[in-house]
């Protein structure tokens, strides 16, 4: 493996502790930063392990696009 996959993987890894961490805290903004956490580590498996950086700008786009309107549906029906 090199160093991205590696770097990647750490990050994911990491991402998941902040999120569990997150989740135990009394706050209105947990389910947004919980989100942000999960599209980040969405990206991260999608264009590092998937090799969605290596494909046309179309898949790119729609994978990108797809993640906007999924997590602005769920904060727009949860709020």
């Amino acid at each position: 493996m090199n160093i991205n996959t590696n770097l990647t993987w750490i990050a994911l890894i990491v991402l998941t502790i902040v999120s569990a961490l997150v989740s135990k805290l009394n706050s209105n903004y947990i389910m947004l930063i919980i989100l942000i956490l999960s599209s980040l580590k969405f990206l991260g498996i999608a264009f590092q392990f998937m090799e969605l950086k290596k494909a046309h700008v179309f898949w790119k786009t729609t994978i990108v696009s797809f993640l906007i309107v999924f997590v602005t549906s769920i904060v727009w029906v949860v709020s």
